[in-house]
C-alpha cells in the first residue's frame, strides 16, 4: 500500500471539488461536510470532467449531460448514466488527504 497525498485538509470548503493527478490517473476529490470522497474524474457517459460539475450533498452531476453519481458508492443514480463511476478509499492523516495508488 502506498498512500499519495492528493489535498491538505481544508484546501477545500465543504460542497467543493477537484480534479487530482495520482500516477497516470485523473480523479475527482470530493468534499462533503468534514468527509472526503474521490472517483474517477471521467463520467461513464460521455467524455467530461465530472470535477467540472456541481456537488450537492452526496450526488455529482456532470456538467455534458446531467448525469448524476453518488461519490460514496459510485452508483449512477440519474440518467443518461448507468454505469457507475469508480470509486477510490480516501485517508485523513497529518493534515493531508490520502489515496492508495495501488488502487488505481
Amino acid at each position: 500500500m502506498a498512500l499519495v497525498k492528493v489535498a491538505s485538509v481544508g484546501e477545500l470548503e465543504p460542497g467543493q471539488m477537484k480534479r487530482v493527478q495520482l500516477g497516470e490517473a485523473e480523479l475527482a476529490l470530493y468534499r462533503v461536510g468534514d468527509e472526503y470522497f474521490a472517483t474517477a474524474d471521467l463520467c461513464t457517459h460521455a467524455t467530461a470532467s465530472l470535477s467540472e460539475g456541481t456537488l450537492e450533498g452526496y450526488i455529482v452531476q456532470c456538467p455534458k449531460h446531467g448525469g448524476r453519481f453518488d461519490v460514496r458508492t459510485g452508483a449512477a443514480v440519474h440518467l443518461p448514466a448507468f454505469t457507475p463511476v469508480q470509486t477510490y478509499e480516501v485517508t485523513i492523516r497529518d493534515g493531508g488527504v490520502w489515496i492508495d495508488d495501488d488502487d488505481v
